[in-house]
Protein backbone atom coordinates (compact mmCIF):
# COMPACT_ATOMS: atom_id res chain seq x y z
CA UNK A 1 0.00 0.00 0.00
CA UNK A 2 2.91 2.10 0.71
CA UNK A 3 4.82 2.19 -2.45
CA UNK A 4 1.55 2.37 -4.73
CA UNK A 5 0.12 5.18 -2.78
CA UNK A 6 3.81 6.50 -2.82
CA UNK A 7 3.91 5.98 -6.84
CA UNK A 8 0.86 7.43 -7.58
CA UNK A 9 1.18 10.77 -6.07
CA UNK A 10 4.38 10.81 -7.67
CA UNK A 11 3.23 10.74 -11.09
CA UNK A 12 0.29 12.96 -9.98
CA UNK A 13 2.92 16.01 -8.76
CA UNK A 14 5.44 15.22 -11.07
CA UNK A 15 6.08 19.07 -11.74
CA UNK A 16 6.20 20.03 -8.27
CA UNK A 17 8.37 16.89 -7.45
CA UNK A 18 11.23 18.19 -10.28
CA UNK A 19 10.87 21.33 -8.94
CA UNK A 20 12.50 20.27 -5.49
CA UNK A 21 14.87 17.77 -6.92
CA UNK A 22 16.19 20.45 -9.07
CA UNK A 23 16.73 22.83 -6.09
CA UNK A 24 19.22 19.63 -4.53
CA UNK A 25 20.66 18.55 -7.97
CA UNK A 26 21.81 22.13 -8.16
CA UNK A 27 23.61 21.59 -4.61
CA UNK A 28 24.70 18.66 -4.69
CA UNK A 29 26.33 19.04 -8.04
CA UNK A 30 28.07 22.18 -7.23
CA UNK A 31 29.01 19.97 -4.39
CA UNK A 32 30.83 17.74 -6.16
CA UNK A 33 32.36 19.98 -8.98
CA UNK A 34 34.00 21.99 -5.95
CA UNK A 35 35.45 19.26 -4.28
CA UNK A 36 36.55 17.63 -7.62
CA UNK A 37 38.33 21.14 -8.47
CA UNK A 38 39.98 20.87 -4.38
CA UNK A 39 41.00 17.42 -5.34
CA UNK A 40 42.75 18.67 -8.38
CA UNK A 41 44.20 21.77 -6.97
CA UNK A 42 45.91 18.85 -4.20
CA UNK A 43 47.21 17.27 -7.15
CA UNK A 44 48.57 19.76 -8.95
CA UNK A 45 50.15 21.04 -5.85
CA UNK A 46 51.60 17.99 -4.76
CA UNK A 47 53.13 17.58 -8.83
CA UNK A 48 54.70 21.16 -7.88
CA UNK A 49 56.39 19.33 -4.72
CA UNK A 50 57.19 16.23 -5.99
CA UNK A 51 59.35 17.93 -8.42
CA UNK A 52 61.37 19.80 -5.92
CA UNK A 53 61.03 16.58 -2.96
CA UNK A 54 61.47 13.55 -5.36
CA UNK A 55 58.58 10.65 -5.30
CA UNK A 56 58.21 9.45 -2.05
CA UNK A 57 59.85 12.18 0.34
CA UNK A 58 58.15 13.51 3.22
CA UNK A 59 60.79 15.83 4.23
CA UNK A 60 64.21 17.24 3.90
CA UNK A 61 66.86 18.28 6.29
CA UNK A 62 69.51 20.83 5.42
CA UNK A 63 72.16 23.07 7.18
CA UNK A 64 70.71 25.66 10.02
CA UNK A 65 70.89 28.70 8.91
CA UNK A 66 73.87 30.80 9.35
CA UNK A 67 75.34 34.27 8.60
CA UNK A 68 76.29 34.33 5.03
CA UNK A 69 79.56 33.50 3.89
CA UNK A 70 78.78 33.91 0.18
CA UNK A 71 81.68 37.07 -0.64
CA UNK A 72 83.93 34.10 0.16
CA UNK A 73 82.24 31.80 -2.16
CA UNK A 74 82.04 34.77 -5.11
CA UNK A 75 83.60 33.16 -8.56
CA UNK A 76 87.17 34.12 -9.43
CA UNK A 77 88.31 32.98 -12.91
CA UNK A 78 92.23 33.62 -13.79
CA UNK A 79 93.38 33.05 -17.23
CA UNK A 80 96.97 33.08 -18.78
CA UNK A 81 98.77 35.43 -20.77
CA UNK A 82 99.00 34.81 -24.09
CA UNK A 83 100.73 36.52 -26.76
CA UNK A 84 98.90 38.28 -29.91
CA UNK A 85 99.42 35.63 -32.22
CA UNK A 86 97.55 33.41 -30.16
CA UNK A 87 93.90 33.49 -30.61
CA UNK A 88 92.93 29.80 -28.80
CA UNK A 89 89.96 29.69 -27.21
CA UNK A 90 90.44 29.96 -23.09
CA UNK A 91 88.14 28.78 -20.46
CA UNK A 92 87.56 28.08 -16.85
CA UNK A 93 85.48 26.15 -14.60
CA UNK A 94 83.95 26.98 -11.04
CA UNK A 95 82.05 24.55 -8.98
CA UNK A 96 80.22 26.13 -6.06
CA UNK A 97 77.95 24.72 -3.54
CA UNK A 98 74.42 25.51 -4.09
CA UNK A 99 73.31 27.59 -0.96
CA UNK A 100 77.32 27.54 0.55
CA UNK A 101 76.38 25.07 3.37
CA UNK A 102 76.91 21.78 4.20
CA UNK A 103 76.24 18.71 6.31
CA UNK A 104 78.98 16.29 6.99
CA UNK A 105 77.30 12.50 5.23
CA UNK A 106 77.83 10.86 8.52
CA UNK A 107 74.47 13.40 9.20
CA UNK A 108 72.74 10.73 6.94
CA UNK A 109 73.27 7.95 9.15
CA UNK A 110 72.12 10.11 12.54
CA UNK A 111 68.52 11.28 10.41
CA UNK A 112 68.08 7.77 9.34
CA UNK A 113 68.49 6.60 13.17
CA UNK A 114 65.78 8.83 14.01
CA UNK A 115 62.33 6.77 15.43
CA UNK A 116 59.88 7.29 12.99
CA UNK A 117 62.60 7.89 9.64
CA UNK A 118 62.03 5.30 7.10
CA UNK A 119 64.47 5.90 4.84
CA UNK A 120 67.22 8.83 4.35
CA UNK A 121 69.73 10.02 1.50
CA UNK A 122 72.34 12.89 1.16
CA UNK A 123 72.98 14.36 -1.80
CA UNK A 124 75.11 17.55 -3.07
CA UNK A 125 73.68 20.01 -5.61
CA UNK A 126 76.26 22.55 -7.26
CA UNK A 127 76.19 25.30 -9.34
CA UNK A 128 78.69 25.34 -12.28
CA UNK A 129 79.87 28.80 -14.02
CA UNK A 130 82.25 28.16 -17.17
CA UNK A 131 83.20 31.06 -18.81
CA UNK A 132 84.63 30.57 -22.05
CA UNK A 133 86.35 32.73 -24.92
CA UNK A 134 89.38 34.61 -26.02
CA UNK A 135 92.00 37.57 -25.51
CA UNK A 136 92.70 39.63 -29.14
CA UNK A 137 95.59 42.43 -28.71
CA UNK A 138 95.35 45.39 -30.21
CA UNK A 139 97.29 47.04 -32.88
CA UNK A 140 99.12 50.44 -32.46
CA UNK A 141 98.94 52.85 -35.40
CA UNK A 142 101.07 56.22 -35.29
CA UNK A 143 98.85 59.73 -36.30
CA UNK A 144 100.38 60.58 -40.02
CA UNK A 145 100.48 64.02 -39.01
CA UNK A 146 102.73 63.81 -35.26
CA UNK A 147 105.07 66.49 -36.25
CA UNK A 148 108.39 67.01 -34.55
CA UNK A 149 110.60 69.06 -32.78
CA UNK A 150 114.27 70.02 -33.71
CA UNK A 151 116.90 67.16 -34.67
CA UNK A 152 114.26 65.04 -35.97
CA UNK A 153 112.36 63.63 -33.02
CA UNK A 154 108.49 63.09 -33.36
CA UNK A 155 106.04 64.28 -31.29
CA UNK A 156 106.69 67.69 -30.88
CA UNK A 157 110.04 66.64 -28.19
CA UNK A 158 108.26 64.23 -26.21
CA UNK A 159 110.40 62.17 -27.34
CA UNK A 160 107.54 59.51 -27.41
CA UNK A 161 105.47 58.51 -30.70
CA UNK A 162 101.72 60.31 -30.86
CA UNK A 163 99.17 57.31 -31.93
CA UNK A 164 96.33 55.00 -30.48
CA UNK A 165 95.69 51.17 -29.82
CA UNK A 166 92.86 50.21 -32.28
CA UNK A 167 91.20 46.55 -31.86
CA UNK A 168 91.42 44.15 -30.08
CA UNK A 169 89.41 42.77 -26.54
CA UNK A 170 87.85 40.18 -24.99
CA UNK A 171 84.65 38.04 -25.64
CA UNK A 172 83.73 35.69 -23.62
CA UNK A 173 80.33 33.79 -23.12
CA UNK A 174 79.36 32.39 -19.07
CA UNK A 175 77.41 29.18 -19.11
CA UNK A 176 76.17 28.33 -15.65
CA UNK A 177 74.31 24.94 -15.14
CA UNK A 178 73.37 23.02 -12.30
CA UNK A 179 74.93 19.34 -10.86
CA UNK A 180 73.27 17.04 -8.61
CA UNK A 181 75.33 14.41 -6.68
CA UNK A 182 73.16 12.07 -6.22
CA UNK A 183 73.51 8.42 -3.97
CA UNK A 184 73.27 5.99 -6.61
CA UNK A 185 73.29 3.11 -4.24
CA UNK A 186 69.52 4.61 -3.10
CA UNK A 187 67.90 5.64 -6.15
CA UNK A 188 64.69 5.14 -4.53
CA UNK A 189 64.42 8.42 -3.07
CA UNK A 190 65.21 11.69 -3.71
CA UNK A 191 65.08 15.12 -6.32
CA UNK A 192 66.15 12.22 -9.43
CA UNK A 193 62.90 9.89 -9.04
CA UNK A 194 60.96 12.81 -9.78
CA UNK A 195 62.00 12.70 -13.32
CA UNK A 196 61.47 9.25 -16.14
CA UNK A 197 64.43 7.96 -17.49
CA UNK A 198 63.35 8.33 -21.43
CA UNK A 199 66.73 7.60 -22.81
CA UNK A 200 69.69 5.00 -21.92
CA UNK A 201 69.42 3.86 -18.70
CA UNK A 202 69.66 5.23 -14.95
CA UNK A 203 73.24 4.57 -12.40
CA UNK A 204 74.42 1.20 -11.29
CA UNK A 205 74.36 0.53 -7.69
CA UNK A 206 78.29 0.09 -8.54
CA UNK A 207 78.75 3.04 -10.45
CA UNK A 208 79.47 5.18 -6.85
CA UNK A 209 82.95 6.88 -8.38
CA UNK A 210 81.87 6.48 -11.71
CA UNK A 211 82.58 9.04 -14.52
CA UNK A 212 78.73 9.07 -16.18
CA UNK A 213 76.36 11.25 -16.17
CA UNK A 214 72.39 11.72 -16.81
CA UNK A 215 71.10 14.76 -18.51
CA UNK A 216 68.01 16.52 -18.01
CA UNK A 217 65.82 16.29 -21.68
CA UNK A 218 65.62 19.90 -21.82
CA UNK A 219 69.14 20.56 -21.22
CA UNK A 220 69.92 17.62 -23.57
CA UNK A 221 67.89 19.18 -26.40
CA UNK A 222 69.38 22.64 -25.51
CA UNK A 223 73.21 21.09 -25.74
CA UNK A 224 72.70 18.68 -28.16
CA UNK A 225 73.67 15.27 -25.75
CA UNK A 226 72.59 12.57 -26.48
CA UNK A 227 73.51 8.62 -24.97
CA UNK A 228 77.05 8.29 -25.14
CA UNK A 229 77.77 11.92 -25.49
CA UNK A 230 80.42 13.37 -23.63
CA UNK A 231 80.45 16.14 -20.94
CA UNK A 232 83.39 18.30 -19.17
CA UNK A 233 83.17 19.75 -15.94
CA UNK A 234 86.19 21.17 -14.15
CA UNK A 235 88.21 19.20 -16.59
CA UNK A 236 86.78 16.09 -16.09
CA UNK A 237 84.96 14.02 -18.88
CA UNK A 238 81.58 11.87 -18.36
CA UNK A 239 79.67 10.06 -20.28
CA UNK A 240 76.05 10.54 -20.81
CA UNK A 241 74.60 7.10 -19.96
CA UNK A 242 70.43 8.23 -19.77
CA UNK A 243 68.18 11.37 -20.80
CA UNK A 244 65.68 12.00 -17.64
CA UNK A 245 62.55 13.96 -18.54
CA UNK A 246 60.67 15.56 -15.48
CA UNK A 247 57.63 14.63 -14.40
CA UNK A 248 56.51 18.02 -14.19
CA UNK A 249 57.77 21.32 -14.58
CA UNK A 250 61.55 21.90 -14.37
CA UNK A 251 63.83 19.29 -13.07
CA UNK A 252 65.96 19.37 -10.49
CA UNK A 253 69.17 20.03 -12.40
CA UNK A 254 70.08 19.96 -15.32
CA UNK A 255 73.37 16.65 -15.03
CA UNK A 256 73.41 14.11 -12.61
CA UNK A 257 76.59 12.15 -11.30
CA UNK A 258 77.34 10.14 -8.65
CA UNK A 259 77.95 11.64 -5.53
CA UNK A 260 81.73 11.17 -4.95
CA UNK A 261 81.64 12.55 -8.34
CA UNK A 262 80.24 15.43 -7.23
CA UNK A 263 82.00 15.68 -3.74
CA UNK A 264 85.35 15.44 -5.94
CA UNK A 265 84.19 18.10 -8.32
CA UNK A 266 83.57 20.48 -5.45
CA UNK A 267 86.42 19.83 -3.16
CA UNK A 268 83.72 18.65 -0.12
CA UNK A 269 84.76 15.44 0.43
CA UNK A 270 82.22 13.76 2.73
CA UNK A 271 79.86 16.36 2.82
CA UNK A 272 75.88 17.05 0.90
CA UNK A 273 74.17 19.72 0.83
CA UNK A 274 70.57 18.13 1.71
CA UNK A 275 69.21 15.20 3.19
CA UNK A 276 65.60 13.67 1.87
CA UNK A 277 63.54 11.50 4.46
CA UNK A 278 60.84 9.17 4.06
CA UNK A 279 58.77 8.40 7.29
CA UNK A 280 57.43 5.19 8.10
CA UNK A 281 53.88 6.62 8.84
CA UNK A 282 52.65 9.44 6.80
CA UNK A 283 50.61 10.61 9.95
CA UNK A 284 53.87 10.75 12.20
CA UNK A 285 55.57 13.64 9.74
CA UNK A 286 55.03 16.26 12.40
CA UNK A 287 56.47 13.65 15.43
CA UNK A 288 59.36 12.42 12.98
CA UNK A 289 59.88 16.81 11.74
CA UNK A 290 60.07 17.28 15.88
CA UNK A 291 62.63 13.92 16.93
CA UNK A 292 64.92 15.38 14.06
CA UNK A 293 65.11 18.58 15.03
CA UNK A 294 65.68 18.09 18.51
CA UNK A 295 68.30 15.05 18.21
CA UNK A 296 70.04 16.15 15.09
CA UNK A 297 71.56 19.93 15.67
CA UNK A 298 72.24 22.52 13.38
CA UNK A 299 70.07 21.65 11.05
CA UNK A 300 66.73 22.97 9.72
CA UNK A 301 63.70 20.55 8.53
CA UNK A 302 61.02 21.25 6.20
CA UNK A 303 58.18 18.93 5.68
CA UNK A 304 56.02 19.27 2.39
CA UNK A 305 53.66 21.54 4.43
CA UNK A 306 56.27 23.70 5.42
CA UNK A 307 57.17 24.21 1.84
CA UNK A 308 53.49 24.44 0.57
CA UNK A 309 53.05 27.33 2.47
CA UNK A 310 55.42 29.30 0.04
CA UNK A 311 53.79 28.48 -3.03
CA UNK A 312 52.35 31.61 -4.78
CA UNK A 313 50.81 32.63 -7.93
CA UNK A 314 47.69 31.63 -10.02
CA UNK A 315 48.05 28.00 -8.80
CA UNK A 316 47.75 29.02 -4.74
CA UNK A 317 45.29 31.97 -5.95
CA UNK A 318 42.80 29.01 -7.29
CA UNK A 319 43.40 26.95 -4.18
CA UNK A 320 42.46 29.39 -1.85
CA UNK A 321 39.31 30.37 -4.14
CA UNK A 322 38.16 26.55 -3.97
CA UNK A 323 38.76 25.77 -0.35
CA UNK A 324 37.40 29.06 0.78
CA UNK A 325 35.13 30.73 -1.30
CA UNK A 326 34.12 27.56 -3.09
CA UNK A 327 33.71 25.82 -0.16
CA UNK A 328 31.54 28.16 1.49
CA UNK A 329 29.44 28.83 -1.57
CA UNK A 330 28.59 25.18 -2.06
CA UNK A 331 27.21 25.43 1.82
CA UNK A 332 25.42 28.43 1.10
CA UNK A 333 23.67 26.51 -2.18
CA UNK A 334 23.20 23.24 -0.32
CA UNK A 335 21.22 25.08 2.99
CA UNK A 336 19.62 27.12 0.38
CA UNK A 337 18.31 24.02 -1.63
CA UNK A 338 17.00 22.18 1.59
CA UNK A 339 15.07 24.86 3.16
CA UNK A 340 13.58 25.60 -0.18
CA UNK A 341 13.01 22.01 -0.90
CA UNK A 342 10.84 21.61 2.86
CA UNK A 343 9.32 25.33 2.04
CA UNK A 344 8.02 23.10 -0.75
CA UNK A 345 7.14 20.22 0.59
CA UNK A 346 5.38 21.68 3.36
CA UNK A 347 3.60 23.92 1.10
CA UNK A 348 2.59 20.63 -0.98
CA UNK A 349 1.08 19.67 2.37
CA UNK A 350 -0.99 22.69 2.39
CA UNK A 351 -2.46 21.99 -0.64
CA UNK A 352 -3.34 18.58 0.27
CA UNK A 353 -5.63 19.24 3.57
CA UNK A 354 -8.13 17.41 2.44
CA UNK A 355 -6.63 14.31 1.19
CA UNK A 356 -4.41 13.82 4.28
CA UNK A 357 -7.76 14.75 6.22
CA UNK A 358 -9.84 12.13 4.35
CA UNK A 359 -6.87 9.60 4.78
CA UNK A 360 -7.07 10.14 8.71
CA UNK A 361 -10.93 9.92 8.83
CA UNK A 362 -10.48 6.75 7.19
CA UNK A 363 -8.34 5.74 10.04
CA UNK A 364 -4.72 6.48 9.07
CA UNK A 365 -2.89 7.57 11.66
CA UNK A 366 -0.77 10.51 12.34
CA UNK A 367 2.78 8.23 12.07
CA UNK A 368 1.49 6.76 8.18
CA UNK A 369 0.74 9.99 7.03
CA UNK A 370 3.93 11.58 8.02
CA UNK A 371 5.62 8.58 6.93
CA UNK A 372 4.16 8.60 3.44
CA UNK A 373 4.96 11.98 3.39
CA UNK A 374 8.81 11.80 3.92
CA UNK A 375 8.81 8.75 1.50
CA UNK A 376 7.69 11.43 -1.18
CA UNK A 377 10.39 13.38 -0.03
CA UNK A 378 13.00 11.07 0.29
CA UNK A 379 12.46 9.57 -3.10
CA UNK A 380 12.48 13.54 -4.51
CA UNK A 381 15.51 13.93 -3.13
CA UNK A 382 17.33 10.28 -4.44
CA UNK A 383 15.94 11.68 -7.69
CA UNK A 384 18.08 15.34 -7.21
CA UNK A 385 20.79 13.14 -6.42
CA UNK A 386 21.08 11.50 -9.07
CA UNK A 387 20.41 14.73 -11.32
CA UNK A 388 23.16 16.44 -9.28
CA UNK A 389 25.67 13.34 -9.46
CA UNK A 390 25.18 13.76 -13.35
CA UNK A 391 25.48 17.43 -14.00
CA UNK A 392 28.02 17.45 -10.92
CA UNK A 393 30.41 14.63 -13.47
CA UNK A 394 30.14 16.40 -16.34
CA UNK A 395 30.88 19.90 -14.58
CA UNK A 396 33.95 18.03 -13.46
CA UNK A 397 34.46 15.98 -17.20
CA UNK A 398 34.88 20.13 -18.73
CA UNK A 399 37.35 21.06 -16.41
CA UNK A 400 39.64 17.79 -17.06
CA UNK A 401 38.85 18.32 -20.85
CA UNK A 402 39.86 21.70 -20.96
CA UNK A 403 42.35 21.29 -18.37
CA UNK A 404 43.49 25.40 -17.38
CA UNK A 405 46.78 26.11 -16.83
CA UNK A 406 48.35 27.27 -13.43
CA UNK A 407 51.69 28.87 -12.64
CA UNK A 408 52.95 28.39 -9.12
CA UNK A 409 55.97 29.78 -7.72
CA UNK A 410 58.38 29.43 -5.03
CA UNK A 411 59.73 32.65 -4.27
CA UNK A 412 62.21 33.86 -1.06
CA UNK A 413 60.09 32.41 1.14
CA UNK A 414 61.08 28.66 0.21
CA UNK A 415 64.53 30.05 -0.35
CA UNK A 416 65.01 31.55 3.14
CA UNK A 417 63.73 28.14 4.74
CA UNK A 418 66.62 26.20 3.70
CA UNK A 419 63.97 23.64 2.37
CA UNK A 420 64.46 21.49 -0.99
CA UNK A 421 62.65 24.59 -2.93
CA UNK A 422 65.87 26.89 -1.25
CA UNK A 423 68.98 24.99 0.01
CA UNK A 424 68.73 22.17 -2.31
CA UNK A 425 67.78 23.87 -5.57
CA UNK A 426 66.98 27.41 -5.68
CA UNK A 427 70.15 28.78 -3.84
CA UNK A 428 70.17 28.09 -0.47
CA UNK A 429 69.33 30.49 2.14
CA UNK A 430 69.67 33.66 1.86
CA UNK A 431 69.25 33.93 -1.83
CA UNK A 432 66.22 35.75 -3.12
CA UNK A 433 65.48 33.61 -5.71
CA UNK A 434 61.87 32.18 -7.38
CA UNK A 435 61.16 29.08 -9.43
CA UNK A 436 57.83 28.92 -11.95
CA UNK A 437 56.55 25.63 -12.51
CA UNK A 438 53.43 25.06 -14.50
CA UNK A 439 50.68 22.31 -13.95
CA UNK A 440 47.49 21.52 -15.75
CA UNK A 441 44.40 21.24 -13.90
CA UNK A 442 42.03 18.54 -13.77
CA UNK A 443 39.16 17.46 -11.43
CA UNK A 444 38.90 13.80 -10.53
CA UNK A 445 35.97 12.40 -9.04
CA UNK A 446 36.42 10.22 -5.98
CA UNK A 447 34.24 7.65 -5.09
CA UNK A 448 33.98 8.92 -1.56
CA UNK A 449 32.84 12.26 -3.40
CA UNK A 450 29.40 10.31 -4.84
CA UNK A 451 29.30 8.72 -1.79
CA UNK A 452 28.35 12.03 0.18
CA UNK A 453 26.91 13.19 -2.49
CA UNK A 454 24.25 10.05 -2.02
CA UNK A 455 24.37 11.22 1.54
CA UNK A 456 23.35 14.65 1.19
CA UNK A 457 20.60 13.27 -1.50
CA UNK A 458 19.19 11.78 1.23
CA UNK A 459 19.73 14.19 4.07
CA UNK A 460 18.22 16.96 1.87
CA UNK A 461 14.86 14.70 1.27
CA UNK A 462 14.94 13.51 4.93
CA UNK A 463 15.13 17.33 5.95
CA UNK A 464 12.16 18.33 3.16
CA UNK A 465 10.18 15.10 4.85
CA UNK A 466 10.78 16.89 8.22
CA UNK A 467 8.85 20.03 7.06
CA UNK A 468 6.16 18.33 5.23
CA UNK A 469 5.63 15.50 7.86
CA UNK A 470 5.30 17.65 10.72
CA UNK A 471 2.91 19.78 9.00
CA UNK A 472 1.19 17.03 7.67
CA UNK A 473 0.79 15.53 11.45
CA UNK A 474 -0.60 18.17 12.63
CA UNK A 475 -3.79 18.04 10.48
CA UNK A 476 -7.16 16.75 11.36
CA UNK A 477 -10.26 15.07 9.94
CA UNK A 478 -12.33 18.60 10.52
CA UNK A 479 -9.77 20.51 8.48
CA UNK A 480 -10.50 18.54 5.47
CA UNK A 481 -14.75 18.80 6.51
CA UNK A 482 -14.08 22.85 6.21
CA UNK A 483 -12.58 22.57 2.67
CA UNK A 484 -15.62 20.78 1.62
CA UNK A 485 -17.65 23.44 -0.20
Amino acid sequence: MFFTYLRRELRRRRKAALVVASGLALGIALVIVVTSVSNGMGKAQDKVLQSLYGLGTDMTVTKASEPSTSSSQRPRFQFDARGSDDDSTQSSDRVMVQGFTTLASSTVSEVADQQGVSSAVGGLSLNVFKVSGQFTRGQFQQNQQGGGMPGGEPGGGSGQPQGEVRGGGADFDINQYTVYGTDVTRTGLGPLTSSKITSGRTFKTTETDAKVAVADSAYAKEKKYKVGSTVTVKGVKYEVIGIATADSGDAAANLYIPLKQAQTLADQKDKVTTIYVKAADSQQIDAVKSAIQKNVSGTTVTTSADLAKTVSGSLSTASSLATSVGKWLSIAVLVAAFLVAGLLTSSAVSRRVREFGTLKALGWKSGRVTRQVVGEAVVNGLVGGALGIAVGLVGAYVVTAISPTLEAQLGSAAGQAGGPGGGAFMGGPGRQTAKSLEVALTAPVSVTTIAVAVALAVAGGLIAGAFGGWRASRLRPADALRRVE
